[in-house]
């Protein structure tokens, strides 16, 4: 058996060893800072034993697997603690997630955030008991009695709902008990920091007919250093809140009337009509046509397509004519009826075509987040219907454009492959080639990516890109799927070398993703400071006093000729407060106008973090942000 240490190194041990024996023998300054341990794919405790010839991995804090050991172990923590403040509460769940941990809790008392501070310090005040965690296998009956008798009804409804051979384990840290399959730490020892972060409602196994529950969110780590930049992190992601900045800047605004559903306001729609001229013009050049389908289709097509069967519970529907019709959640169905209109030849392909559709999905009104989480938005959707030999070419090329698209605003991304899902629509042998096809194709590329099991489309496989913004968050954006199963229920065809009809591949290609969540990752990823060829306004005119306003006035008009956004600010204000505003507004340049620059034609420029230009000519000014929009500059 062959034990992987945490700096790299490796050890070899006889099957049926414990982990006891390996911990003794295992050098203490390895193991200090271990949290758990990986044997053979599944997370395990470090005081589980191992009988099988396996792969053992210890995990640290920085693994995935460590982050979700100690999570998990503090959501324990703060139910524990919860319950010795509040021993009425009932517990539902308590997950570690991608970003911390949350409990599910139904107490009458409704919790501020001035009780968070009292949990928080409970919690601190249990971790540092170094309390053992203690894993317990009980019989189901057993477990439900357990549960029943201690008033807790949703761990009963939860362990009534798993498979009769299901085994029952729970985890006692102290005086609490909780149903979990675990893994945790061995104590409570490594939690040395804790902050909890919110309060939310969620209804009770995310469904809105059942009772709403109270659901604490929190975080924690092995070092209060980690949880200090943890926390720096945090309040700078809330200053580049792009709901926040979305008003400040009068970007768009969401309304009761219709909530999900972004309002876009003039500053807004020109930064969304910039970046998507840019992306037509790009996809142009690569080849596509563009398309433009309707919102609303009729049923049947659903049916067909197979998003009835997988999708409908996200759809809106309505009548027309007395028969029934759903408004799209998707764009493809609607492509391939663009494609089915004519008949193809092997010639004719690969056929690009692009469509900017207005898609609408349903989604709970607790999920909903600004531009993040709405219930309509646009896709930049693509779908290439090709040869099966020309897969992987295309493939590369849809890579080659997520490329230049990310790197244009300076993101860095990673890359994952995400493989057949459980309701997978179509056979196996299909899934099968087309799972190995983009794996081929991103080896051939020399692309690092990782396998994320099951997370596929119901028509297929696909590539995901996600982005790391400008204080290190991922965002999940671009997809690229790869799908058989569309062209077989549609009977898409092409008539071959030979005169027979032959079955095309279709490839689902959407690189901005939803264009309003786009716009929002943009905007909190440049903290509204947007590139010079995005920003609603790029020049802020200030004449000193109305004595110069006239002459001011000529300058925006010169600029306004040469095709740049400029604002004249002709109000009887303080220059510093227009300067200030300017500031807030996140205007590019702002030009301050007074004697000295009419009487020489040359310009002071201040530029939007703070350093200022004398005497510029105002031609090479305009020169200069010419080609600082035709170069996408990123200048902060």
């Amino acid at each position: 058996m062959i034990i992987k240490l945490p700096d790299g190194s490796q050890k070899e041990y006889e099957s049926g060893v414990k982990v006891s024996k390996i911990t003794e023998d295992i050098s203490k300054g390895l193991l200090r800072d271990s949290l758990g341990a990986v044997v053979n794919g599944e997370i395990l405790g470090l005081d589980d034993e191992v009988f099988e010839d396996c792969d053992f991995k210890v995990v640290k804090f920085d693994d995935i697997e460590g982050k979700e050991i100690l999570w998990h172990t503090a959501s324990h923590l703060m139910a524990y603690a919860i319950q010795e403040l509040y021993p009425e509460t009932k517990f539902a769940i308590g997950p570690s997630t991608e970003t911390g941990f949350y409990y599910d809790l139904d107490l009458e008392h409704r919790f501020v955030d001035e009780d968070l501070k009292e949990i928080e310090d409970k919690m601190k005040e249990i971790a540092k008991k170094d309390l053992p965690i203690e894993k317990i296998e009980i019989s189901r009956e057993e477990a439900i009695n357990y549960f029943k008798e201690k008033n807790q009804d949703y761990k009963v409804e939860l362990i009534k709902d798993l498979p009769e051979d299901e085994k029952i384990t729970m985890y006692k840290i102290g005086d609490f008990v909780d149903l979990c399959k675990g893994p945790h730490l061995l104590s409570t020892k490594k939690i040395k920091a804790i902050k909890l972060l919110s309060i939310a409602g969620a209804y009770w196994r995310g469904d809105s007919k059942n009772k709403m529950l109270q659901r604490i969110y929190g975080i924690a780590f092995e070092k209060q250093k980690q949880l200090d930049e943890y926390i720096e992190r945090r309040e700078e992601a809330e200053k580049r809140d792009h709901r926040k900045l979305g008003k400040e800047l009068d970007l768009f605004s969401m309304h009761e009337e219709g909530p999900g559903f972004p309002f876009f306001h003039p500053n807004g729609m020109i930064l969304r009509n910039n970046l998507l001229n840019w992306w037509r013009g790009v996809l142009e050049e690569n080849g596509y046509g563009e398309i433009l389908t309707p919102i609303i289709l009729n049923e049947a097509l659903w049916h067909r397509s197979g998003h009835w069967d997988h999708y409908k519970d996200n759809m809106y529907f309505t009548k027309i004519d007395g028969d029934d019709y759903a408004v799209k959640p998707m764009n493809c169905p609607g492509s391939i009826l663009v494609y089915n209109s004519n008949n193809h030849s092997y010639r004719d392909l690969p056929i690009r075509l692009a469509e900017y559709g207005i898609v609408h999905r349903h989604e709970l009104s607790g999920a909903l987040h600004g531009l993040f989480r709405v219930r309509t938005f646009t896709q930049d959707d693509a779908h290439v219907y090709c040869l099966f030999s020309q897969v992987k070419d295309e493939v590369f090329k849809m890579i080659d454009l997520a490329d230049y698209l990310y790197s244009t605003f300076g993101f860095k991304y990673s890359i994952e492959l995400s493989t057949r899902p459980d309701d997978f629509m179509g056979d196996l042998e299909s899934w099968n080639l087309a799972e190995k096809s983009l794996k081929e194709a991103l080896e051939e590329k020399n692309l690092p990516y990782t396998i994320n099991e099951g997370d596929g489309a119901f028509y297929g496989p696909k590539i995901d890109f996600h982005l790391e913004d400008a204080i290190g968050r991922t965002w999940q954006c671009g997809t690229i799927q790869l799908d058989f199963q569309l062209p077989e229920n549609f009977d898409l065809t092409y008539v071959d070398e030979d005169g027979e009809r032959k079955r095309p591949v279709m490839l689902h290609r959407a690189l901005l993703g939803s264009v309003e969540r786009f716009m929002g990752i943009l905007i909190e990823h440049f903290a509204g400071k947007f590139p010079l060829w995005l920003s609603p306004v790029q020049v802020e005119v200030i004449p000193v006093s109305d004595k110069f306003k006239d002459f001011a006035q000529q300058i925006a008009d010169k600029l306004h000729a040469e095709g740049l956004r400029v604002h004249l600010d002709g109000r009887a204000e303080k220059v510093g407060y227009k300067i200030r505003e300017a500031q807030v507004k996140k205007i590019n340049y702002m030009l301050v106008i007074g004697e000295k620059e009419e009487t020489s034609g040359k310009l002071s420029v201040r530029k939007r973090n703070g350093e200022e230009v004398a005497d510029v000519d105002v031609d090479e000014f305009i020169a200069s942000l010419k080609e600082e929009i035709k170069n996408k500059t990123i200048t902060e």
